[in-house]
């Protein structure tokens, strides 16, 4: 990279050596505003019709927000006809207030203010882009100039309030590109707009909201800028302070986390950072991490496959697999080692009854915003013996003994090696039996009879060896003792039994029986497992099919 001296350090930072930011923490959520239906929509290679804005519309108020900036009527007339479908219609709930923007351009304000009327509650959204860069660039005017526009903007809006009758209006203004103003002249402007309205006139507060339209530094930075700007304006109490941040630098979370333990108590963004460039702010991840952290968001996002389904039907953008919270991947884990501490994690919980959500490498429940534990754990040659014994419980109900975990989990492993793919649960399960499961080479049980004397056991087996059936009798102090003997009364006096488990699968008329045994034979270990209505056959097929490895493992 030879062109380095292209760029600069961000020369927009304040003083800020008494910083109170870094020693708060987020306590309470912020106001939401979803700019979905304007700034995610105009960034859209095909945006939105109006079916589309009407549906994500509701999806918005079904989640809770109470701030939606629908569009930008003045700018076209699809969007105008929106708006006023919303409040002709009836459309809007009563304690949704809807967001408009407008430029500080006298018929661009007329244009807006029509399209609002009659609606209960507004917000008129006016920007003038306060930057260096707009200033020098763009528009080539002045500070001055600058300012006059913003003030005269605001007097304009102002003055057609009365047109308004009957609605309640919150005025909402933006120096666009704020982290890339001078923090001096941003307040200034602000100042101008905030007194040119006098809230305490009109009533009400105004939002100054401070946007970050272009990343162009650290988080921490835009922290210092909001810090300092709420410290210095001079009618704190009169007003607001949002935030609207992008991604252009992939923090655009952590800056509007920071800027909020800054003083910042209103947020736009939009769901999943749908927006020009690299994406607006992304609320849900924002209130995601608020409610990992115990905090109520405010907003109803325990459905989160239908909020991303309707997303992704009516923008037609999709969610990466790796997306925070929403993604496929996002609560599935490959890696051995971190299968092995989910599923401890997981038994746990289903042992003891814990106050806190308490999962290594799940930040929250997935229950909790309408995932499910199905794939939390997925198998490829990267995973271990504890996700595949997951898989095999979770899906199947068998519960491996933890000793048999390694045997199993190295069998699966090289199948999905060789495969060079994720095995699915049906092909972990297929694994499972074709490599422990009622074993019947070249040992297979063909029958047994029982019949006991006091505390004496006696069974007559037939069994098959390579295909040629033979009677095996046997007598011991319960019945796979007997069978045990039975072997050895047949030659097949090679082994020993060194561990034993049993489960029930299923219940009532539908139960079987499963039965998992180890045998050392010549200092190693072979694990199989035996599955049947019948408890003593799943025993007895376990201990056969545990043999019929030692020749085929």
């Amino acid at each position: 990279m030879k062109n380095a001296h292209k760029y600069r350090p961000f020369p927009f930072r304040v003083s800020l050596p008494d910083r109170t930011w870094p020693d708060k923490q987020i306590t309470a959520p912020p106001a939401w505003c979803s700019v979905d239906l304007r700034d995610g929509n105009q960034a859209l290679p095909v945006p939105m019709n109006v079916d589309q804005k009407l549906e994500f519309f509701k999806l918005l108020c079904d989640t809770g927000f109470k701030e939606i900036e629908v569009g930008f009527p003045s700018a076209s007339q699809i969007e105008y006809d929106f708006t006023r479908q919303l409040i002709e219609e009836h459309l809007i709930p009563d304690d949704v207030y809807i967001q408009v923007l407008t430029q500080a351009r006298p018929h661009l304000i007329d244009r807006t203010v029509e399209a609002v009327q009659g609606a209960k509650k507004v917000i008129l959204h006016m920007y003038v882009a306060t930057s260096v860069m707009h200033r020098t660039i763009v528009f080539k005017r002045s500070k001055e100039e600058v300012k006059k526009i913003a003030v005269d903007g605001t007097l304009y809006m102002k003055s057609l309030l009365p047109r308004l009758s009957g609605t309640e209006v919150v005025y909402e203004f933006s120096p666009e590109a704020f982290n890339m103003t001078e923090p001096e002249f941003a307040l200034e402007v602000c100042e101008a707009v905030v007194e040119a309205w006098n809230p305490k006139e009109v009533g009400g507060k105004v939002i100054l909201n401070l946007p970050a339209t272009v990343e162009g530094s650290t988080p921490n930075v835009y922290a210092d800028q909001i810090e300092w700007f709420c410290r210095n304006f001079s009618r704190r109490d009169e007003v607001i302070i949002s935030v609207h941040t992008h991604n252009d630098r992939d923090t655009g979370v952590a800056a509007t986390e920071l800027a909020l333990l800054a003083g910042a108590e209103r947020v736009e963004g939009t769901l999943f950072g749908n927006g020009e460039r690299t994406g607006n702010l992304d609320i849900v991840a924002v209130a995601l991490n608020m409610y990992a952290e115990g905090v109520d968001p405010g907003l109803d996002l325990s459905d989160l496959p239908r909020i991303r389904s309707v997303y992704e039907r009516c923008t037609g953008m999709t969610i990466h697999p790796r997306h925070p919270y929403a993604g496929d991947l996002v609560f599935t884990a490959f890696s051995g080692s971190h299968q092995d501490a989910i599923k401890k994690a997981m038994d746990l919980l289903k042992t003891e009854k814990k106050d806190y959500w308490e999962v290594p490498y799940l930040p929250i429940d997935p229950m909790d915003i309408g995932r499910s534990y199905k794939a939390i754990i997925r198998i490829n040659s990267q995973s271990g013996k504890g996700g595949v014994s997951y898989i095999l419980q979770e899906e199947f109900g068998l519960e491996i003994p933890k000793g048999m975990h390694p045997e199993v989990g190295k069998k699966v492993n090289e199948v999905s090696d060789a495969l060079v793919r994720e095995l699915s649960p049906q092909e972990v399960y297929e694994v499972f039996e074709k490599h422990f499961l009622n074993l019947s080479d070249p040992y297979d049980l063909v029958s047994y009879k029982i019949e006991t004397e006091g505390k004496t056991v006696h069974v007559t087996a037939r069994v098959k060896e390579h295909g040629e059936e033979k009677v095996l009798t046997g007598t011991g102090n319960g019945p796979i003792d007997a069978f045990v003997h039975a072997m050895k009364g047949q030659g097949w006096n090679d082994f020993e039994i060194t561990d034993y488990h049993e489960q029930a699968l299923g219940k009532g008329s539908d139960t079987e029986a499963v039965a998992y045994i180890r045998i050392t034979r010549d200092g190693r270990d072979y694990w199989g497992a035996g599955r049947h209505t019948d408890t003593i056959a799943a025993s007895i097929h376990a201990l056969l099919s545990a043999y019929n490895r030692v020749y085929t493992k």
